[in-house]
């Protein structure tokens, strides 16, 4: 073998190393974390005056801002032609929501027959100091029952017992949970001491159709963490959900910031109807999940990952670049920078 042609197939090992080297590079760069934080958690309510009187008045939300937004960008971001809507935040201790009431289009209202295991279910959880006064606080509002009534979690559930939990409806139909957690479980922050009774968001929870499928989409190109799983069932749990013989797989996420991510897999009943593929985000169903992230990187992350996008890429919006799109199951999701 010459010099010559040794050289060459020298450089060509190299060549080949380095492309190696590159491509094991960005795959790490493409995998790791792309959201930095959650929140606020949206949601399309049909009357926002209405909607503020609960939230301030029943569950001692504060109104932070109240603005109306419309245009060309907005329509594109949002998918809907013509709309203009006013859009409130609205705090509790450190988390935030997001109401928004369209002006034009109005949209449907939530399915009276909406059950806890259908996949266009999510909630907002609510952490109280004392599940008893909170209870009875939210009777005295007549607020809707979702539960029976507050249920405690089995202690044979190591990781969830001793938990309370309750559901119940706002003015329009949408699932609120108010949680309270035993000494030692939850974050240190919701073991402070002192007299408020809604302490603020622990988490957003959504049903999935398939763990694994969306632990693909949040923890692999999202790059969020599992923080928590547990696997939940028998009377209470029946009882929380409004679902005979319910048996969940619930995963934990979590970003830097913000509220969590709650995943929960019906494993029976699996007779829950998958999220409308007609629904829009003028619809009484709508929830909206802010996720914090570079939208440049995310819209191509995104692409990739072959999405279901509701904006056609990313808009400017009240001074936010964002675009809007669906999970594997439809829930719908903000990227914003």
């Amino acid at each position: 073998m010459t010099r010559a042609v040794a050289e060459t197939n020298g450089w060509s090992v190299v060549r080949r190393i380095l492309v190696a080297i590159l491509f094991v590079i960005a795959v790490q760069a493409a995998s790791g974390q792309l959201v930095t934080a959650v929140g606020p958690v949206g949601m399309t309510v049909s009357e926002m005056d209405r909607a503020i009187e609960f939230y301030v008045r029943v569950l001692h939300f504060t109104k932070v801002s109240d603005q109306e937004l419309g245009g060309a960008e907005f329509e594109r971001l949002k998918g809907i032609f013509g709309a203009r809507a006013r859009v409130v935040r609205m705090q509790l201790g450190a988390e935030q929501i997001e109401l928004t009431e369209y002006i034009a289009p109005r949209g449907l209202p939530v399915p009276s027959d909406f059950r806890s295991n259908d996949r266009w279910f999510q909630h907002i959880a609510i952490i109280v100091r004392d599940m008893e006064k909170a209870y009875a606080w939210l009777r005295q509002n007549r607020v809707a029952h979702a539960s029976s009534g507050p249920q405690t979690l089995p202690d044979w559930n190591s990781g969830a017992a001793g938990i309370k939990a309750f559901y119940f409806r706002d003015p329009d139909g949408h699932h609120l949970e108010i949680l309270s957690f035993p000494s030692g479980k939850g974050d240190a922050k919701w073991h402070r001491s002192g007299d408020d009774m809604f302490l603020g968001i622990d988490h957003t929870a959504i049903v999935v159709a398939d763990t694994e499928a969306s632990l693909a989409f949040y923890r692999d190109v999202l790059g969020m963490s599992v923080a928590g799983e547990s696997e939940n069932y028998g009377v209470e749990q029946e009882h929380l959900n409004s679902v005979f013989g319910a048996r969940l797989r619930i995963t934990a996420l979590r970003a830097a910031k913000g509220p969590g991510i709650e995943l929960l897999e019906y494993l029976a009943p699996r007779d829950g109807r998958p999220y409308p593929s007609t629904a829009k985000p003028n619809d009484l169903i709508h929830w909206e999940t802010h996720l914090t992230a570079d939208a440049g990187a995310a819209w191509q992350r995104l692409r990739g990952a072959k999405t279901h996008f509701i904006s056609p890429g990313p808009q400017q919006v009240d001074n936010r670049n964002a675009f809007l799109l669906r999970d594997p199951d439809g829930h719908p999701l903000l990227i914003t920078q």
